[in-house]
């Protein structure tokens, strides 16, 4: 999994390339985690590039939407593919995160 981050008047974009999942989930986290601090904003997630997730994936997904919830931003993913966005989907957390 590939992270870029690039941030912009209050506001951080992300971009996603690969696969979350066990074997790289702790370094997505370690990606992620600048985006959990209050001076991140809202946030803008492109996930064109990205393949899979698995639960663990999720799991960041979630803990970095209940960062943003907490300091009253917002979390949008983007160009979710089909499959990806139907894991989303099965497991309910596209009705818990923004999905455009």
């Amino acid at each position: 999994m590939e992270v870029t981050i690039k941030h912009s008047e209050g506001k951080s974009e992300v971009f996603l390339n690969g696969r979350i999942d066990t074997t790289n989930a702790d370094q997505f986290l370690n990606d992620i985690n600048p985006l959990m601090q209050p001076e991140a904003g809202d946030i803008d997630i492109d996930c064109t590039n990205m393949t899979y997730t698995s639960s663990q994936g999720l799991r960041m997904f979630l803990m970095l939407q209940k960062s943003v919830s907490s300091r009253k931003n917002k979390l949008v993913l983007r160009n979710m593919n089909p499959q990806v966005k139907e894991v989303f989907d099965i497991t309910g957390f596209s009705n818990i995160i923004t999905i455009i």
